[in-house]
């Protein structure tokens, strides 16, 4: 059987951390940032971890990455 491929769209925009999660970064922090507030542009700052119920879903795009 052959090797299944990993998405490419999930291969940039998450990775995977030591313990199997799945790291992202938060949304809307990207353009027209003028009209958003300053405790929503400070709240997206770093990374999240990935809710467990979108996780499932993210390893049939990544199947490589545990």
């Amino acid at each position: 059987m052959p090797k299944m491929k990993t998405k490419a769209a999930a291969k940039k925009r998450f990775t995977t951390t030591a313990s199997g999660k799945f790291r992202m970064r938060p949304a809307n922090k990207r353009h027209m940032l003028r009209r958003r507030s300053q405790k929503m542009k400070r709240q997206t700052r770093g990374s999240e971890i990935v809710k467990a119920c979108d996780s499932i879903l993210l390893r049939v795009y990544m199947p490589y990455h545990r």
